[in-house]
């Protein structure tokens, strides 16, 4: 059994094509297609979050409206840069959404990826140390995050509070039990996957990482899954680890779809370099008729190895149709892979 959700980017463009014209399309879109998916049974709504674009940026208030509008769905990210990031103040927010929500969030974090502008985090007031790049500021961001999930108190109180302290050093509130379990790491890398196991968080692995061997994309994927799990055992952790995979899958039952994603084009990995230095390989799509479509992804080493998979949804083309999309993979794809 594997957990299916979907994943927005939340595009928005002023052109006549798109049905998200605007960033206040773009959210309430978000939250109506969150609570379509829970009707629809999926399991999971997440949000990609860039700065400095017509796209989410800032997610939890939109996490807290899905949490107050649905009941059961995982509400995620995928992921927050941690480069632009206060830590403390974002575990404040977090524990607030995720008390919103129930207990729902799954928050996937990371380093970042390639930018609107030039050192984006720069105008957000950050930098990294003396030494320190600012991939090492975006972890140890994610580390002092962590810790603050943690609910130990840290903070000398006034002697002289305007309220009542209870005893000894005092921790960030508003705190949400539980929630330090549920923070994932979007991992790039083989060895940055290691990492986040180390640390006892759960790996987002996306459409695109970094070429280290120059095999197939889904094959370097279930490699680093499996480097990720053996790390995950070797740092003594009792839970139970979960991993999440990206990707873009579009069943083709109607002509809509076939006039949308019918013609091809992307189904092979193609190669690309992320800000200018670190080879990178991006995979493939999938789009056919449920029967072939079944057939390509038994063969997606990536899926077999992921306990969760994203479906990352064209936004723009509205709710009704990408819960179309989501439905159409639930129904048509996901019984005969044994995912349902």
């Amino acid at each position: 059994m594997k957990k299916i959700g979907f994943l927005s980017f939340g595009h928005w463009t002023p052109s006549p094509q798109s049905q998200t014209r605007s960033a206040a399309d773009a959210l309430l879109q978000s939250i109506d297609l969150a609570v379509a998916a829970e009707e629809l049974g999926a399991d999971g709504a997440y949000f990609r979050v860039h700065h400095f674009a017509r796209q989410l940026a800032s997610p939890f208030p939109l996490l807290a409206a899905v949490g107050a509008k649905t009941k059961k769905i995982e509400i995620g990210t995928g992921v927050i840069d941690m480069r632009y990031e206060n830590p403390l103040y974002m575990a404040e927010d977090a524990g607030a959404a995720d008390l919103i929500a129930g207990g729902r969030l799954q928050l996937g974090i990371s380093r970042g990826s390639p930018e609107q502008v030039i050192d984006g985090w720069r105008y957000f007031g950050y930098q990294p140390a003396e030494g320190e790049s600012d991939a090492d500021m975006g972890r140890g961001h994610a580390e002092v995050f962590l810790e603050a999930l943690t609910g130990q108190g840290f903070a000398q109180p006034n002697p002289r509070p305007m309220f009542p302290n209870p005893p000894g050093l005092l921790r960030l509130e508003p705190y949400s039990e539980g929630l330090r379990e549920r923070i994932w790491w979007g991992a790039g890398s083989d060895a940055t996957a290691i990492w986040a196991a180390r640390l006892g968080m759960h790996l987002q692995s996306s459409t695109l990482k970094n070429d280290e061997t120059g095999e197939p994309f889904h094959i370097q994927q279930a490699k680093q899954i499996r480097a990720y799990r053996e790390a995950w055992k070797e740092a003594g952790h009792t839970r139970t680890p979960r991993v999440s995979v990206s990707r873009s899958i579009f069943a083709l039952v109607d002509d809509r779809d076939r006039a949308y994603f019918g013609r091809g084009g992307k189904e092979q990995d193609s190669i690309g370099y992320i800000d200018d230095k670190t080879r990178a390989i991006f995979g493939r799509s999938y789009a056919a008729e449920p029967e072939e479509l079944i057939r390509q992804l038994k063969e997606d080493e990536g899926i077999a190895e992921a306990d969760t998979l994203l479906l990352t949804v064209p936004n723009q083309l509205g709710v009704d149709y990408n819960a179309h999309v989501i439905e159409a993979i639930l129904k048509h794809v996901a019984p005969a892979l044994g995912w349902r």
